[in-house]
């Protein structure tokens, strides 16, 4: 049984951002026991050093918002955040190459990434908001086959974020082989337990205290 905190991927991917923002981020992932931070790749050096002696994972993210770089790209990003300390890689697909049905193009992406990782965890975004079910299910697929360890329903900069029904049909496309991610408009309790019912083992969202402080006895339950 887990603590509502350990489910936390509290998250400032904001272009505005400072260090000192991200210092503050590391602090309250710390004092709260989140699962990690999820950051943009230029702070992944700092959120390393900041965090170091926690069990704070520091985590970053690839192709990212649009993931409609290449893969020698996203590659070279991995290994980039892999060597200044990430933990853990959160990568978009390319939505484009999804949708005309070249999945090839889509499994390289993330074998890729999955290789440059090497063996660090790496979670797909596969932008829910933008695909059919057919795509969603395809986009899992893929995943699964190339080797990730989380699907993920958005970057949180598109049209939408999650919903419980994503995330139910993501969970049951994956099985028990992959771990879902929700993420994108989650912003109390409620709507990150009813997240996790569904099926989510991590919340990505930027109100991490705030979900874990609005009733002091669900905080001190377990999930």
């Amino acid at each position: 049984m887990r603590n509502l905190s350990s489910y936390i991927d509290h998250t400032l991917l904001k272009q505005e951002a400072t260090s000192k923002d991200i210092e503050k981020l590391c602090d309250e992932a710390r004092q709260f026991k989140f699962a990690s931070v999820c950051i943009n790749p230029h702070f992944v050096s700092l959120a390393t050093k900041w965090l170091q002696g926690s069990e704070v994972k520091v985590c970053t993210v690839i192709g990212f918002p649009l993931g409609a770089n290449t893969t020698t790209v996203k590659v070279s990003e991995t290994e980039d955040a892999i060597r200044n300390g990430a933990s853990e890689i959160d990568m978009v697909i390319n939505i484009g190459a999804l949708k005309e049905k070249n999945d090839e193009i889509v499994f390289r992406d993330i074998a890729g990434v999955v290789n440059a990782a090497k063996g660090k965890t790496v979670k797909v975004i596969i932008e829910t908001c933008l695909l059919t079910e057919e795509e969603k299910r395809r986009a899992c697929m893929l995943s699964k086959e190339a080797g990730a360890h989380f699907v993920k329903t958005s970057t949180g900069f598109s049209t939408g974020g999650a919903i419980v029904e994503d995330v139910e049909l993501m969970k049951a496309t994956v099985g028990d082989k992959l771990e879902v991610k929700a993420s994108g408009g989650i912003r109390d309790q409620e709507s990150a337990l009813k997240m996790i019912k569904a099926g989510a083992t991590r919340i990505g969202t930027s109100n991490g205290v705030k979900i874990v402080t609005d009733d002091t006895t669900l905080m001190e339950s377990t999930y």
